[in-house]
């Protein structure tokens, strides 16, 4: 390649047509062309890429582009590329016309130029139009003295209105002294500032760009230099996280994100839901695998099917036991999807934890109503008969022992007739209470009837840990039970008969344990036949829950739900019934059966019941508050509480503290409390009807209330009996619902309306609804629901 050196003047003339019309030695030494060869010549025929036919429009284009540089190639004798700067100037005469133009070359260079130098040659106006963002310069005073196209486009200005205008003048009144002082830090301090701000263009369109700058010394004068970004992408996009972020957080399933590191998956986010499920603090997880969660022991199918799914990079759903920080366990639906990046590579995965606790303990409830004493909910006879069925056939197998304990209480029919059936009912619970505190999780604490329980012990190693066993049970039941203030003596003979040395089946192992408790009663009181008396008894779970009830209001572990009761003809919703739950630090939610009868025994239930009338009370304010004033709650109350001598003046006290009608409130008594005591119940009815509230009786035909009673108490409405709804079969022509036809009957007699409670199937839906049975309860017809459900139940309601 043959390097050229530049030669200082090179300069020639054109005449109109672009003909050279002189060529000076300067030109001569650059191009390699003597005068004689270029004279004559169009301007085109120097001109790199400029074919013959079109030098004439290439001489006008550069003519029309007079007073700028042109970057162009130029053709050198030898054949070799010269690169230079032409610059055309037409020279005119008086008249004003063109009599010829004088082509001046600069800043020539040859392919051996290097590109630094190439570069830098480059003027400042050919560089700042073809920038990205917006260019300008300002001077001291805040004018703009230099701008590009970009800058132009994004204000909205003309070149003549931007060169008039003050920087200041883009940005709102706000943000103009945060632009004034970066612009005086750059003039006085010479610092380089970079700030992220709203440019105000003329028709008043707001674009969020950030702005740097710096000072430039320019021919003894300052200036500002600086550049714009236009972000409204990266805003829009910082919106969009910021948005996904908040409905991560507002989520009410637990999220959370995990890594893949090696077999584990550490964790890096959790929303708070996650927090408030599980216990744990954000801080306290990230980083960590979630399998420091998992309970011990339990769901190891599940878990497996977890393990394979991430290991395969799939999507898995399973139901398990986690336990919480408190170590309390709970069930947890647990989706877990993978992530996947741009090149389809599993990066990470997303599981969402669902806390279905209370859908599994509804379950086992309706499934324990089954197969559960009405009582004490121990085991029935029919699920009795089942478990020591299984513990026969396992025990087979495993070749281990089987112990049936056969238990009968002493003298309780003394009880009954010296304290009253009410006593007898809370012995008869206390002792379920004791006796499956005594025995393990596995094994089987049943009711026969009466007084009289059978215990299944299964899979028992070895007599003498068997023989522990039933001593810890005999001790149990030597301690007296309270009842009203009053000690109350029980007692019991047990009877044990082992499997296989006492019968090869249930049958008869179940007779013979019944022979060795009868003759364990003609023995002697509290005595087990063939057992030592060398062991103590443990009432350790019964003084657990009596002392979480001293401090369950205040710990906030209290909370209430609220059950529909629905207009069998419109389907819209008539009252509320008030449920009281309890949020059991160890045990999960419990329902009112686990705790209240222990409650009604050390007196707590009057606390419980204060703090439900006040949750109703505020449920019913906020009804009113959205307009809604027609749909009562009802709440149920036990003889302890109505006896409270201020019980009718603290509803009143509450009444007017809320702002509440009376007739917006219901108080719910049980059939049975009617029955053990009239007169009490004849004053409370008197009282709540001069306050203007409404009496409910629950559980109507489960006794044998006198109906000119009822009708003198002037009770507002009665509950169906759970025992008569439920003998509503599925066949039109069983004969199962006549109670429940019956009792419909004998409340329209009275001329009060009736309620079917415990609503669980179509056919007993259709059969109360066809009998008359006005408003209708029950998981069928709606599950109890938290505060914030149940008045959005009642929105529609409101007029439109």
């Amino acid at each position: 390649m043959t390097t050229h050196v530049p030669t200082a003047n090179a300069a020639f003339l054109l005449d109109e047509a672009g003909i050279i019309t002189t060529w000076n030695n300067a030109c001569e030494k650059l191009l390699g062309f003597t005068a004689q060869d270029a004279i004559a010549q169009p301007l085109g025929a120097l001109l790199i890429g400029t074919a013959a036919q079109d030098s004439g429009e290439r001489w006008r284009g550069l003519a029309e582009n007079h007073g700028h540089t042109n970057r162009v190639l130029l053709r050198h004798a030898d054949g070799s590329t010269v690169k230079a700067e032409l610059t055309l100037s037409p020279q005119t005469l008086a008249d004003g016309s063109t009599q010829f133009w004088v082509a001046a070359i600069d800043n020539v260079h040859t392919d051996a130029t290097p590109d630094a130098v190439l570069v830098g040659r480059t003027p400042l106006a050919a560089v700042i139009d073809v920038l990205p963002g917006t260019f300008y310069a300002i001077n001291r005073e805040g004018r703009f003295v230099l701008w590009n196209r970009n800058h132009e486009r994004i204000t909205g200005y003309t070149a003549e209105e931007m060169s008039a205008t003050n920087a200041l003048e883009l940005f709102d009144l706000q943000t103009r002294p945060l632009i004034s002082e970066s612009i005086r830090r750059v003039f006085e301090q010479n610092e380089e500032v970079a700030i992220e701000a709203e440019v105000v263009a003329r028709s008043g369109r707001e674009t969020p760009m950030v702005l740097c700058g710096a000072r430039v010394d320019c021919n003894g004068g300052q200036y500002l230099f600086g550049m714009g970004v236009d972000i409204s992408a990266r805003r829009d996009q910082e919106h969009t996280l910021r948005l996904r972020e908040r409905a991560l957080h507002a989520a009410n399933n637990g999220i959370v994100i995990t890594g893949i590191d090696g077999r584990d998956c550490p964790i890096e986010y959790v929303n708070p839901a996650f927090e408030r499920i599980t216990g744990y603090s954000a801080q306290e997880v990230v980083g960590r695998d979630s399998r420091f969660m998992a309970a011990p022991g339990m769901d190891n199918n599940e878990r497996q099917r977890v393990r394979e799914a991430i290991a395969a990079h799939e999507s898995v759903n399973v139901v398990f036991r986690n336990m919480r920080k408190n170590g309390e366990l709970f069930w947890n639906d647990l989706s877990i999807t993978p992530v996947l990046d741009e090149h389809g590579t599993t990066t990470h995965f997303i599981g969402v934890i669902m806390d279905v606790t209370a859908s599994k303990q509804r379950t086992a409830h309706l499934e324990h109503e089954v197969n559960h004493d009405a009582l004490t909910g121990l085991a029935n006879r029919n699920l009795m008969w089942d478990r020591l069925e299984q513990a026969l056939h396992l025990s087979q197998r495993q070749k281990s022992m089987v112990g049936v304990v056969l238990i009968d209480l002493n003298n309780f029919k003394n009880i009954n007739d010296s304290y009253g059936h009410e006593a007898g009912d809370v012995v008869l619970k206390v002792v379920a209470r004791r006796l499956q505190a005594s025995v393990r999780e596995i094994d089987t604490v049943a009711r026969m009837s009466g007084d009289e329980f059978v215990l299944v012990l299964v899979n028992q190693p070895s007599l003498r840990f068997m023989l522990r066993m039933i001593e810890r049970l005999r001790q149990s039941l030597t301690q007296p039970v309270s009842f009203m203030h009053k000690e109350i003596a029980v007692g019991a003979s047990l009877g044990v008969a082992v499997y296989p040395h006492d019968g090869a089946n249930a049958a008869d192992l179940v007779r013979s344990a019944d022979v060795a408790m009868y003759h364990a009663k003609a023995t002697g009181r509290n005595e087990i036949y063939f057992f030592s008396n060398d062991m103590k008894s443990s009432s350790e779970a019964r003084q657990r829950l009596d002392s979480g009830m001293a401090h369950a209001i205040e710990r906030d572990e209290l909370f209430m739900l609220y059950q529909p009761c629905i207009d069998a003809h419109s389907g819209r919703v008539s009252s509320f019934e008030a449920l009281l739950r309890w949020r059991h630090p160890e045990h999960g939610v419990l329902l009112p059966a686990a705790f209240l009868s222990e409650a009604e025994e050390n007196g707590r239930i009057v606390e419980f019941g204060a703090w439900v009338l006040d949750q109703a009370c505020a449920f019913l304010r906020d009804l009113k508050q959205l307009g809604v004033t027609d749909v009562p709650v009802t709440v149920n109350v036990s003889a302890r509480e109505y006896g409270q001598q201020d019980f009718v003046s603290g509803i009143a006290a509450r009444l007017a503290a809320y702002g509440l009608a009376p007739d917006s409130l219901q108080i719910e008594l049980r059939e049975e409390t009617v029955i053990r005591n009239p007169g009490q119940v004849r004053d409370l009815a008197g009282q709540l009807r001069e306050l203007g509230l409404t009496l409910s009786i629950d559980e109507f035909g489960q006794g044998m209330t006198d109906l000119g009673f009822l009708r003198e108490l002037s009770v507002g409405q009665l509950k169906l009996s759970r025992e008569a709804v439920r003998a509503i079969a599925d066949e039109a022509d069983n004969e199962g619902g006549t109670m429940a036809r019956t009792l419909i009957d004998i409340g329209h007699n009275l001329r009060m309306p009736v309620i079917g409670e415990a609503v669980e199937t179509r056919a007993q839906r259709d059969f109360l609804t066809s009998h008359g049975c006005a408003v209708l309860q029950g998981l069928l017809i709606g599950e109890p629901v938290e505060p914030d459900v149940a008045r959005e139940l009642v929105r529609d309601r409101l007029p439109a």
